[in-house]
């Protein structure tokens, strides 16, 4: 037998490199944004750029002066906790269902719903809630971010119903159990770790999502990465300030997935030890 001329231990290092490659390279545009926050206007636009510079929060304070910047953020947590919720709310039983009974149709269609551009319903959504009278309105921003979080929520979560024992199910039937007590009392225990990951896959698009926040807000009800637009104007660009509210609009999705992830990684511990 012979043996491979690339050591373990150099095939360790070859994978550490690339794992630090790649952290670098997804790490930089972040940094560069935090660093940029922290740097006089007039410094973020400088070329060649400055990488040695006195940091100030003259940023940070001019956007929340300027801005009801708190206001925007309730909004954005109204709309995004709403929008996931719902998405839960319906994505569980409904990948249950296509689990069980093993009918894909209904899930294909709402990823090919989730694939089609943005703008393909931002007319008729318009056009709907002006009839009723609903734009500008934190029901028209849920229901068209449900759009959005509805089928990561299906996705997400079929791999992980199609992963329990139809043994299981079929005990519980025998038992008397109905298919809805199946699902909250059995099923859904079993899939906590991928409700986890569809709840802050959820959270996470519905944050970051621009189109619908843009056309159907109005004042009292603009999000925070709508109303991060309002500082690109035409002639300039108040890049420090852009930079400062990029910087805090990132922030709960990363907290969040900090502590979701703490989670999932102690409830998968927990559950790979089989008696």
């Amino acid at each position: 037998m012979t043996e491979n001329p690339i050591s373990d231990g150099l095939l360790r290092r070859l994978n550490t490199l690339q794992l630090v490659l790649a952290g670098i390279i997804i790490m930089a545009p972040m940094a560069w944004m935090v660093l940029s926050s922290l740097k006089p206007s007039f410094e973020v636009t400088a070329y060649p750029p400055t990488l040695v510079f006195s940091p100030t929060a003259e940023n940070y304070s001019q956007l929340i002066k300027t801005t009801p910047f708190f206001s925007y953020a309730v909004n954005s947590l109204i709309v995004t906790i709403g929008s996931a919720g719902l998405g839960l709310l319906f994505g569980i039983p409904a990948a249950f269902a296509v689990s069980w009974t093993r009918i894909s149709w209904p899930a294909i269609l709402t990823l090919a719903a989730r694939m089609a551009p943005g703008t393909l319903f931002l007319l008729p959504w318009y056009v709907m809630f002006r009839q009723v009278g609903l734009i500008g309105s934190y029901t028209a921003l849920i229901l068209s971010h449900a759009v959005i979080t509805l089928p990561i929520v299906i996705w997400v979560l079929l791999p992980s119903f199609d992963n329990i024992p139809r043994s299981v199910f079929e005990a519980a039937q025998v038992d008397g159990c109905s298919i809805t007590r199946i699902l909250w009392r059995i099923a859904l225990p079993l899939v906590g770790s991928g409700v986890a990951v569809a709840a802050i896959l959820a959270f996470v698009f519905s944050w970051n999502y621009f189109l619908f926040a843009l056309v159907l807000s109005n004042g009292d009800t603009k999000t925070l990465i709508a109303a991060a637009f309002n500082f690109v104007g035409e002639g300039s660009t108040n890049w420090g300030v852009l930079m400062a509210a990029a910087t805090l609009i990132a922030l709960p999705p990363l907290v969040l997935a900090t502590l979701v992830q703490r989670w999932l990684v102690a409830g998968l511990t927990l559950g790979a030890v089989k008696g």
